[in-house]
């Protein structure tokens, strides 16, 4: 039964970047869990030999495990089949604004939309807790962190909360509006 559609998305063989992100939106699950599992460590683990490849030891800044375990954090992980291929996190701030933190995807799971899948799901997070504007840090050479970032509305601002201006951190802001962000 050729040139019909496929009855299920991994059994499907895509040609196109845009099946592909149909895929990724069937396959992902996108859901709050604790970053202390052995394939969560693994992911975060490579989220951070990716930047110490990018930045020397001081200009790296990722959140370690016991602070993804606090209270004022909510961390997400996506998985597919099983496996953690994403993760990312917002840290609440007392006077009600946010910081998205440790945004990752595996190769794996490049080029998929999930990056944009994970900020959304952390925008709405964010939202519904009334926070209307979101932070976030990353690296001027994560460059295509940064083009996702943009699309998505993010602008540069200056440093916020503890940080201080550097050569390796890019601090951007979003306003929250009722409207989701650009997806595309």
């Amino acid at each position: 039964m050729g040139g019909g559609r496929c009855r299920r998305a991994a059994a499907c063989r895509v040609g196109n970047r845009g099946d592909r992100r149909l895929m990724t939106e069937a396959l992902h699950v996108i859901a709050e869990e604790a970053p202390d599992r052995a394939d969560v460590i693994a992911l975060i683990e490579a989220s951070d030999a990716y930047s110490l490849e990018r930045y020397p030891p001081e200009g790296h800044f990722g959140t370690d495990i016991a602070g993804l375990k606090s209270p004022d954090v909510t961390f997400l992980v996506a998985r597919r089949g099983g496996a953690a291929e994403g993760c990312g996190a917002v840290k609440w701030f007392a006077d009600g604004t946010a910081e998205l933190k440790r945004i990752f995807v595996s190769d794996a799971a490049r080029g998929l939309g999930l990056g944009r899948r994970i900020m959304a799901r952390l925008e709405t997070l964010a939202a519904e807790r009334g926070v209307t504007t979101l932070y976030l840090e990353t690296g001027p050479l994560n460059t295509e962190a940064v083009t996702m970032y943009r699309r998505l509305g993010y602008a540069e601002c200056g440093p916020f909360a503890d940080y201080a201006a550097n050569p390796y951190s890019l601090f951007m802001t979003r306003k929250l509006t009722d409207e989701p962000s650009n997806e595309g």
